[in-house]
Order: C-alpha cells, then sequence, then structure tokens
C-alpha cells in the first residue's frame, strides 16, 4: 500500500514538472527569446527552478541558449548580458503541429475543392486586416522610424516577438516567432501578403531576408530609412 501511495505520488511531482516545463516553453514561444530572470518573473518560480527546466528543455533540443542582440547602448554598459533561450525549430513543431496540421489541411481543401487562387485571396484579406488595423494610427504619425516602431509593437501584442535592428541603410525588422510558421511554409502566399502589407503600411518597398517558414531562425524584412535618390532619366 506505500508503495502504492509513493508511485502515485512520484506520478503527480512528474506530471507536474511536465506541466511547469511545458508552460516554460509556451511562454517562450508566445513572447521570444527571455533570459531565464524574465521567465522566473513571469511564472513565478525561483531562478534555481527555473534553470532546471530550461536544461531540461535543451538537452532534449527544444530550446537553444544564445547571446542577446546588443545595441551600441547596452555594448557601452558593464558586465556580461544574461543569456536569451529560444524555441528551436524540433520545439515548435512540438508546441504547434496539431493546430498548423489542421489549418494546412484546411487551406488545402480550399485549393483543391474550391479553387486554386483562393489560398492567395485569403491571404490578401488576411493582409488587409493587418493593414486595417494599423492604417487610423499611422496615419497620425510623421516619420517612418515611429511607423516602424508602431508595427514592432503591433507584431509583439500579435505574438510575433518583433524587434528591430538600426544599420546606416535602414532597419530590420525581426520576428523571432511566427504562429503561422509551419503554414507559411507550405503556403508562401501568406509571407508574400505580410510584406506587401507591410510595404504599403510604411510607404516604401522592403524585402524580406529570411524567413522562420523557410528554415531560418528569425525572420528579417529590411526597411530602407535614408531618403531614396531619384531615378535617372534614360534618353531614348
Amino acid at each position: 500500500m506505500a508503495k502504492t501511495a509513493e508511485l502515485r505520488n512520484t506520478s503527480v511531482v512528474k506530471k507536474n514538472e511536465d506541466k511547469t516545463r511545458d508552460q516554460v516553453a509556451r511562454t517562450i514561444l508566445e513572447n521570444g527569446p527571455l533570459t531565464a530572470a524574465d521567465l522566473a518573473q513571469k511564472l513565478g518560480l525561483t531562478p534555481a527552478g527555473i534553470r532546471r527546466h530550461l536544461d531540461s528543455l535543451i538537452e532534449e533540443s527544444l530550446l537553444s541558449s544564445k547571446e542577446p542582440y546588443r545595441t551600441l547602448d547596452s555594448a557601452r554598459g558593464r558586465g556580461r548580458p544574461s543569456k536569451v533561450f529560444a524555441v528551436t525549430d524540433l520545439g515548435r513543431e512540438k508546441f504547434e503541429s496539431a493546430y498548423d496540421d489542421l489549418a494546412v489541411s484546411a487551406l488545402r481543401f480550399m485549393a483543391s475543392a474550391v479553387s486554386p487562387n483562393l489560398v492567395k485571396e485569403f491571404a490578401a484579406t488576411r493582409s488587409e486586416d493587418i493593414k486595417k488595423r494599423l492604417i487610423k494610427k499611422f496615419s497620425t504619425l510623421r516619420t517612418r522610424e515611429k511607423k516602424i516602431d508602431e508595427l514592432v509593437t503591433f507584431l509583439s501584442a500579435e505574438g510575433y516577438a518583433a524587434t528591430q535592428k538600426q544599420n546606416s541603410a535602414g532597419v530590420e525588422l525581426c520576428q523571432h516567432h511566427c504562429p503561422i510558421a509551419h503554414v507559411a511554409a507550405q503556403f508562401p502566399e501568406l509571407c508574400e501578403a505580410e510584406t506587401n502589407a507591410f510595404s504599403e503600411l510604411l510607404g516604401t518597398h522592403v524585402q524580406r531576408l529570411a524567413t522562420i517558414a523557410h528554415g531560418d531562425g528569425v525572420c528579417t524584412t529590411f526597411i530602407p530609412t535614408g531618403a531614396i535618390p531619384p531615378r535617372k532619366r534614360v534618353d531614348a
């Protein structure tokens, strides 16, 4: 009897451990790369407790650790920055595959049973929804830089964990998480329509440099911020 109770208690503890571990991975998945301290604060766990779960997830290749991106200002600060933890491709598959498979099946059905163009129309509708939700706010912003700030805030709120990196030619908009990555890998029309939405909202041509859907670690879009030189006239 005592052995049965001990086994039951062990089983409960393991279930609780697995649940907490899944919460850790899910929090990173929904918020983008986080430090151990960030995770401990969000989940109400001790640093020692959070690191045990992080070590377990890294050992299973569901998470990876890396040095955080450092801006010029942060590089001037003292001390070594804390490592951030990100979900790997294997981790994304584990936590998102069920919903993604359903979405892919639905879009395939739409394309085959109704019309091959229906997926493209769906992607365009999704793109229009993004523009409608931002266009009013963008109308009050006078500079492209401020519009980029607003776009980063919007995308982060939508679960894309967006950040931006400034360089001499413009801004790299980085989306560290993509809720539709698996679906977009099957239907690139979704990425193309999203890129077009960014371009129209910001009033400039933008260029996708990398996407999670195609196996890259981060979705990266280059946005020029400098003045665009006039086109040279070519005499006939």
